[in-house]
């Protein structure tokens, strides 16, 4: 279907739902290095007015990506909940956007409809909002996962304890894991991104972080994010798997450039479910995505890389996941290019993910070539936080030695509690207390004399 809108004398035709959405877009490299980008601020603003008047039913009869030959929009199509989505049915994708700001979307309301939203609705109506659209929205769209604690509860916001070392070393890890756990991170999970592809190497790490996690009784999860062919073969042979791992992207190609597809992960899903190791919740999937995946693996078929994103996380949901990760700013300038294309895109990804029915972590991060620092990151940090994000990432220092990139500290979390009043998951808070690590009102206590008995209890 062709799409047209005017403004003063020029009339701007735009080929397909595709084409509109891409040219809708708010500005960004990706789009413009995969030649889909708006030419103008005013072919822009057309697109999003002619975006505006498209009818939600509309994006259930034009698929960006063709049925026939991507798994991920049959994924999309088949699974749509036409009951849930019969709340909105009538909508333009502006009045959607509408709808979605006005006290009708209750929380509850919301939970009801994420079934129902493909993520094309989603990314089309996140076009047409300003950033303060995006947050307001997104905060009311409450999403909980739960395995050995439970994630995403109002009020709440979560961190995963990333103790990357650039040699695998277990001394070094664990030190890392200390400083977090001393400062009140690693409830969303401690994951360890592997500098090592070598089943022996995952194995030791896996036996390391449920060595630690059961040493101190810690109501957490662990994560080694390694492929998830190596997770199953590593479960096969016995190896303490809490949460199965995999970079997920949003075109069945793309998927295939990460050497999974659909059939894969039901296989992964089963078997981290079939290991029962969840005490409070059965949530075993651990997802990350990236704006401008698809385009990198040119697998994006001319679709813009945020809608692109939106699909990766029907990927996601169909899996029922612990956590769902985007890692917004780690791919490169190439596909966001500075600190405003990474904020407006992580405001996104958090908006899209949540409304879809995903407990959606960000890594607020940049990498060192981007025209981003770390004000930008703080900025969009506390942007977040305000908008609800389920979890953050907690880096020592910020800085990450093994994959040199850019991202959140410990002390991060602890100022977004502080600024805005947040707890930790609440079976972590309460072990923090039996602990001695946190006061009765979960504040941490700051007892330095605690470090010589968790150092002798971790090394032993």
């Amino acid at each position: 279907m062709i799409y047209r809108h005017a403004i003063d004398a020029t009339t701007y035709v735009f080929d397909d739902l595709r084409d509109l959405l891409a040219k809708a877009t708010p500005p960004r490299s990706g789009d413009r290095l995969a030649g889909v980008a708006a030419e103008s601020a005013a072919q822009m603003i057309a697109a999003r007015i002619a975006l505006s008047d498209v009818p939600l039913k509309q994006f259930l009869q034009e698929t960006v990506v063709p049925y026939e030959s991507d798994e991920v929009t049959r994924l999309i199509v088949d699974s749509h909940d036409a009951a849930a989505f019969a709340v909105i049915s009538s909508l333009t994708t502006g009045g959607f956007r509408d709808w979605l700001l006005s006290d009708a979307a209750t929380p509850m309301v919301l939970a009801n409809l994420s079934r129902g939203i493909t993520p094309e609705m989603a990314a089309a109506v996140s076009k047409l909002m300003r950033n303060q659209d995006l947050i307001l929205v997104a905060k009311k769209c409450q999403v909980t996962s739960a395995f050995r604690n439970t994630i995403g509860l109002r009020g709440r916001l979560s961190v995963r304890l990333q103790p990357n070392h650039p040699f695998d070393d277990a001394g070094g890890i664990t030190a890392s894991i200390l400083d977090g756990i001393l400062l009140g991170s690693g409830d969303a999970c401690i994951g360890i991104n592997p500098a090592s592809d070598d089943p022996a190497v995952i194995g030791g790490l896996l036996r390391l972080l449920d060595d630690i996690i059961a040493r101190l009784q810690i109501p957490t999860q662990g994560c080694v994010l390694t492929h998830v062919t190596t997770t199953l073969g590593l479960i096969d042979r016995g190896f303490p798997v809490d949460l199965v791992f995999q970079s997920i992207a949003g075109t069945q190609a793309a998927n295939r450039s990460f050497g999974v597809d659909l059939a894969l992960l039901h296989e992964a899903h089963q078997a981290g479910l079939s290991l029962r190791r969840g005490n409070v919740g059965s949530n075993v999937m651990y997802f990350e995505t990236g704006q401008g995946s698809a385009l990198s693996a040119n697998a994006h078929h001319g679709v813009d890389q945020q809608t692109l994103e939106a699909r990766a996380y029907a990927v996601a949901r169909a899996f029922d996941p612990l956590l769902v990760n985007s890692v917004v700013g780690f791919i490169g300038p190439e596909y966001l290019y500075d600190g405003k294309e990474i904020i407006r895109a992580g405001l996104e990804d958090h908006f899209c993910g949540k409304l879809l029915g995903l407990p959606l972590g960000v890594d607020v991060c940049y990498t060192n070539h981007a025209e981003a620092d770390q004000d930008d990151m703080d900025n969009l940090l506390t942007l977040l936080a305000a908008a609800g994000v389920t979890f953050i990432m907690g880096v020592p220092g910020a800085d990450d030695v093994m994959l040199n990139y850019q991202s959140t500290s410990f002390h991060d979390a602890l100022y977004v509690r502080d600024l805005f009043g947040l707890k930790r998951a609440p079976e972590f808070d309460d072990w923090l207390v039996r602990s001695g690590l946190a006061g009765e009102d979960f504040r941490l206590a700051g007892h330095t004399g605690l470090l010589p008995d968790f150092a002798s209890r971790l090394l032993a």
